[in-house]
């Protein structure tokens, strides 16, 4: 049978002033003890046997003591109201000093380019903080999934999110491995794409992303075929460096293989720029102390880049400036 979950509006008022009582015996003590007047008291207790339908309390000028409805009210109010005022002052706690666990979802690229190096440091700071870090490339509904803030490209977080720039902006860059070029005609306008293997990149929608480049003053998409289809940039990168076809990735995530000669840069004039990545969280929310603290931990770890929060309607101005 279906349960009733629904609290009637006012079905707590007067149960601490009843525990108090039931505690003390005596509704002076109970008074005393939580700063109210007795008669204040008084009147809790008879709002509430009204309100249940039956009393809980023997009265005389001496004593006070349980009816057997106080007795059973008791056994079933008591524990549970300690257990009320236990999540209150977790919940406090939450919100008053960083501790707890904090949720972060972010693409797979992400982990080692900008997470992996401020992880360690920001554990020794704050050792009460738990991280869970989701990576995935979901843009995900960060209040409907129970994750704090996420990280992404500035031109995908949406318009009522605060954004805090985590990298400077940066450029997509089509890149190629020494023996894949060695084999064939190395490109020199995005049409001799035609001619080569191109790996593809399939968005969290399903469709698969076209290679956009700038061709003069205008954004152009490109789209191109290949021997692989990946869900993120990583797995492309490790393909176009084992030489099964072009990638098109962002250049942050290339520059180590482009430095070490595995990879060689493409098309670099025609290159698109991006906004940089951007952690963001939903702006009507209060930021907790968890998330603040991380925040300021990787401006400062990248104090070089950061320059405070924005909101995604200005990121969407930017790609528009840059042309993404």
């Amino acid at each position: 049978m279906k349960q009733n979950f629904t609290v009637r509006q006012g079905a707590l008022d007067g149960v601490e002033a009843f525990l108090s009582v039931a505690q003390h015996r005596s509704f002076r003590r109970a008074a005393a003890g939580l700063g109210v007047t007795p008669s204040a008291m008084s009147q809790a207790i008879r709002a509430l046997e009204a309100r249940l339908g039956a009393a809980l309390f023997i009265r005389t000028t001496r004593s006070v003591g349980l009816t057997e409805a106080g007795e059973r009210f008791l056994s079933r109010a008591k524990p549970a109201f300690e257990e009320l005022v236990a999540a209150s002052e977790v919940a406090r706690e939450l919100g008053q000093r960083p501790t707890g666990l904090l949720r972060l979802a972010v693409p797979r690229a992400v982990v080692p380019l900008i997470l992996e190096p401020v992880i360690a440091s920001f554990h020794q700071s704050y050792p009460e903080i738990e991280v869970e870090i989701a990576a995935s490339e979901e843009l995900v509904d960060l209040a409907a999934e129970g994750f704090d803030a996420g990280i992404r490209l500035g031109q995908f977080i949406a318009p009522d999110m605060v954004a805090v720039r985590l990298t400077p902006p940066f450029s997509f860059v089509v890149v190629g491995s020494p023996d894949y070029l060695g084999a064939r005609k190395r490109p020199e306008r995005v049409d001799d794409l035609r001619d080569h293997a191109c790996l593809r990149m399939r968005r969290s929608n399903g469709s698969i992303a076209p290679w956009p480049f700038i061709d003069g003053n205008k954004t152009i998409e490109v789209i191109v075929s290949g021997p692989l289809i990946a869900h993120d940039y990583p797995t492309l990168l490790g393909a176009a460096i084992q030489g099964l076809g072009l990638a098109q990735v962002p250049g942050p995530l290339a520059k180590a293989a482009i430095a070490g000669g595995q990879l060689q840069a493409l098309l670099t004039s025609f290159a698109v720029t991006t906004p940089g990545v951007f952690l963001y969280y939903p702006g009507k929310r209060q930021l907790l102390p968890k998330l603040r603290a991380f925040i300021d931990h990787i401006k400062h770890r990248n104090a070089d880049v950061s320059r405070g929060a924005t909101t995604a309607r200005k990121l969407r101005r930017l790609n528009r400036a840059n042309g993404s």
